[in-house]
């Protein structure tokens, strides 16, 4: 066990509809907050198993104003003693709660004290080499075999890829901006030359899409909500339209709105799955494996760990690291292992 730090109840925080429902009171706090849509999912997700977890013997719910950091510290416990949760989904149900307390009940939790913490267990990534990659790219189906190439030759996370925008792709300078990775970081990788043509051509049909949209009324993408306000015409703008966007329009789950969302990640990871079966590589590969590959591929050429630090958008070198051990070389351009 080892000595948490407090948790205290901010000042400033988001006044919810008191005669709402607590569920709803969250998600009232989470969309004021501009939470994504799938944080508020793992949000209320983990708040309903923290209340379940502490149901009375007849079944009977308490409201989290009659519990306090004891119940917190008996919950993580469980996760990480009963249930054997990984260190960070232990951390992500901590982070639910704390979210709870200070930012919809206003309540200050305290001190939690000393709690069990999940193990962080040291796990290699799964790499696959260049000839499986090549055999699994070309099992995947035509509609998913784009985003898989962009996947391995930019090193791009799934949800990196699947929410690109046009104007983030950079024909003329051969580069591909990524906004909002992880820690809402921008950074640049690059544009394999055997994509440009492919990509091209891609997105003249994606742009028939949208025109055809237009002309129906629709044609609008969903902007965060500031820069919706920032920039209201820009909805309906070319260059903030995905490059990958869905075959069909469909309702936004908050606002209500219809509109063409981009691609759902199950369709290009079940692609991912058959493409594995169909081309009889037994790792258990997701769409990650493809940027542990990227990664390792561009060490095994022999460049900089730096420069794929930069590429990857890893904010420590060690993370890196991880992958192989190679004499740094610097200085050489970057050209992506798809080419």
């Amino acid at each position: 066990m080892k000595p948490q730090r407090s948790y205290p109840g901010k000042a400033a925080f988001v006044i919810a509809n008191p005669k709402s429902p607590l569920m709803d009171q969250v998600r009232e706090v989470l969309r004021v907050k501009h939470y994504s849509l799938r944080t508020e999912e793992a949000y209320t997700g983990w708040v309903l198993r923290f209340l379940k977890f502490h149901r009375d013997p007849s079944g009977r719910w308490k409201h989290p104003r009659d519990m306090g950091s004891a119940e917190v510290v008996g919950f993580l416990n469980h996760l990480a003693s009963v249930q054997a949760v990984s260190a960070a989904t232990q951390n992500q149900a901590l982070n639910a709660i704390v979210f709870l307390y200070s930012q919809v009940l206003g309540v200050e939790l305290g001190d939690l004290g000393e709690f069990l913490q999940a193990s962080r267990r040291k796990r290699l990534p799964v790499v696959l080499s260049k000839q499986e990659v090549q055999r699994l790219l070309g099992a995947l189906p035509d509609a998913f075999r784009l985003p898989g190439q962009v996947l391995y030759g930019t090193g791009m996370r799934l949800m990196e890829v699947l929410r690109l925008r046009v104007k983030d792709v950079d024909f003329d300078r051969g580069q591909i901006m990524v906004r909002g990775g992880k820690g809402d970081k921008d950074r640049v990788t690059m544009l394999p030359e055997l994509l440009r043509e492919p990509l091209s051509e891609h997105l003249k049909r994606v742009r028939v899409l949208w025109e055809s949209d237009l002309r129906e009324g629709y044609g609008e993408v969903y902007l965060p909500e500031a820069l919706a306000r920032k920039y209201p015409s820009a909805v309906k703008e070319w260059g903030w339209q995905w490059v990958f966007s869905s075959r069909s329009r469909s309702r936004d789950p908050r606002s209500g709105v219809i509109r063409r969302h981009h691609v759902l990640e199950t369709g290009l990871q079940r692609a991912m799955k058959g493409a594995l079966r169909v081309s009889g590589i037994t790792k258990p590969a997701t769409c990650h494996t493809l940027r542990h590959s990227f990664a390792t591929h561009l060490l095994e050429n022999g460049y900089d760990i730096r420069t794929v630090q930069e590429l990857l958008g890893h904010k420590d070198v060690s993370t890196t690291m991880i992958y192989t051990h190679v004499l740094n070389k610097p200085g050489l351009a970057v050209r992506s292992p798809l080419d």
